[in-house]
């Protein structure tokens, strides 16, 4: 159980791992019904008992009508979640910390690591020529690149550390969140949006 996002007063729920589902108040899914929605927290019931799910919390198991509040024995931090909105182009954009600075990126699922640019690489205070030399397929044909590792890469409340990453000699118009990252996680398209379920 996990609360994924909020929308307008509705609380977007992740129920027994399956797609997140829109919920209003008042409504019910699977067992599963939204008494309230307010700032960044989402109170349901279930079986007749009453539990809040906090915005950006690791999914929680539901135990004997244990409360989920932090700190509380109900709580299974097992999995994170992120979910991202496509964009009107049909591409997967996100904002980001590298190394605790804020990226762009896009998500694509074709580059073996996260890849980035020689300018963008300087900007973040990476020395990327302490990398491994390597050459690398572009669009424009093989490209000079060092292989790095990122300290830390975040997305919300989910945060990865000694990411694999490519540094490009050529400038790039964001970073890349390639399989490097992906690979971490459980990925599910549903309509409009992706969902990133982090496995280990």
């Amino acid at each position: 159980m996990a609360l994924a996002g909020l929308m307008g007063g509705k609380a977007l729920l992740v129920v027994a791992g399956g797609a997140p589902k829109l919920l209003a108040v008042g409504d019910s899914h699977q067992g599963v019904k939204l008494l309230a929605v307010q700032d960044e927290r989402a109170t349901i019931a279930v079986a007749g008992a009453t539990y809040t799910l906090r915005l950006g919390d690791a999914p929680a198991g539901l135990r004997n009508g244990t409360g989920l509040g932090s700190g509380s024995s109900g709580v299974a931090p097992t999995q994170q979640t992120i979910v991202l909105p496509v964009s009107s182009g049909g591409h997967f954009y996100s904002k980001a910390l590298i190394n605790g600075k804020p990226v762009q990126v896009l998500v694509d699922t074709g580059a073996t690591s996260v890849a980035l640019g020689a300018d963008e690489a300087q900007r973040l205070g990476i020395d990327f020529k302490l990398g491994t030399p390597v050459r690398v397929a572009t669009a424009n044909g093989l490209a000079q690149a060092w292989r790095i590792k990122l300290s830390s890469l975040r997305m919300g409340e989910v945060e990865l550390y000694d990411v694999d990453a490519v540094v490009t000699a050529a400038d790039m118009p964001m970073v890349l969140l390639g399989n490097s990252f992906l690979s971490r996680f459980q990925m599910t398209r549903t309509h409009d949006q992706m969902v990133l379920v982090k496995r280990f």
